[in-house]
């Protein structure tokens, strides 16, 4: 008799509406990154394959919470046997900030045991996670706070990290950067620059600023957290914008070797007669007409 009580209640609930059933919350995949467990097959390609993982999209309505919530499912591991992470034991996330583009990801200090190609493999599997943020366009990591001192790039740009060195390659165009050599004095570097689709020559060299040149002791001539916001060319003028933001708490100094790197590097293409520098699209006469390169 108690079966058929219980067959009959369940009835009503399969003959409701669709309208009147209760809907699973909306979910979103996305990839983590881990490392293969056995790379003998692997030679010449990626370490890395993706895992799925399904987050609500209620909880990571906003970017900074999509981009702890992946953090912190990539520091869980894989469920797959035949993955490993690239995580020490014991690694937690600390805090996760956005500011601009860039997401800066605060780590526990079981991290900052890795060093080589360790350390690198686990700063790209958080990178290549974040890249699913659309806000965010580079990673940077820390331990407690710190930067570590032998990590060779502070700062991962997240398209030159998920492009291979041919991918996309639709021209080049030569260029003199202005790096900063050991004496802290500007230095001109000849360089050939890759222009991936959707590049433009001078986006290329405010881009290349960011990094070093291969094969000199010279350093980018841009503070950390300087970045430009955007840059064009119009006829033969290029506009530099740069955000208010980022330039808050920048030394006088500082700002004056960014500005004139960026300035002369930018000088040194053919197309470009003059530069003229924006903060939050507002022209700024100020800033710039240095007239001249460095070394």
């Amino acid at each position: 008799m108690k079966k058929k009580i219980g067959l009959l209640l369940l009835v009503p609930l399969l003959l409701l509406p669709a309208g009147c059933r209760r809907e699973e919350p909306a979910r979103t995949a996305y990839d983590l990154y881990f490392q293969e467990a056995d790379l003998t097959y692997s030679a010449g390609e990626s370490p890395f394959r993706t895992e799925t993982v399904y987050l609500y999209d209620a909880e990571t309505d906003a970017a900074p919470r999509l981009a702890e919530a992946l953090v912190r499912e990539l520091l869980k591991g894989p469920a797959d046997e035949t993955l490993k992470s690239t995580f020490p034991a014991g690694t937690t996330l600390l805090s996760l900030e956005i500011e601009g583009d860039r997401a800066r990801v605060d780590l526990s200090p079981s991290y900052e045991s890795l060093s080589g190609v360790a350390l690198t493999l686990a700063d790209s599997a958080i990178a290549m996670t974040l890249s699913q943020v659309p806000e965010v366009s580079s990673v940077q990591i820390t331990v407690r706070g710190r930067e570590l001192a032998y990590r060779d790039r502070q700062v991962l740009n997240l398209r030159e990290l998920l492009l291979t060195p041919e991918e996309d390659v639709v021209s080049t165009v030569e260029a003199r950067l202005y790096f900063l050599n050991q004496e802290g004095r500007l230095t001109a570097a000849e360089q050939i620059l890759d222009l991936y689709e959707g590049d433009t020559q001078v986006s290329a060299v405010a881009k290349a600023l960011e990094g070093r040149p291969e094969g000199r002791d010279l350093l980018s001539p841009l503070p950390e957290g300087f970045q430009v916001k955007s840059v064009w060319l119009e006829e033969d003028i290029c506009y530099v914008n740069l955000s208010s933001a980022l330039l808050e708490g920048l030394g006088e100094s500082a700002l004056q070797t960014a500005l004139r790197a960026l300035e002369d590097s930018l000088s040194s293409l053919e197309a470009v007669e003059e530069v003229r520098f924006l903060v939050d699209g507002e022209f700024r006469r100020d800033l710039g007409a240095f007239g001249g390169g460095g070394e």
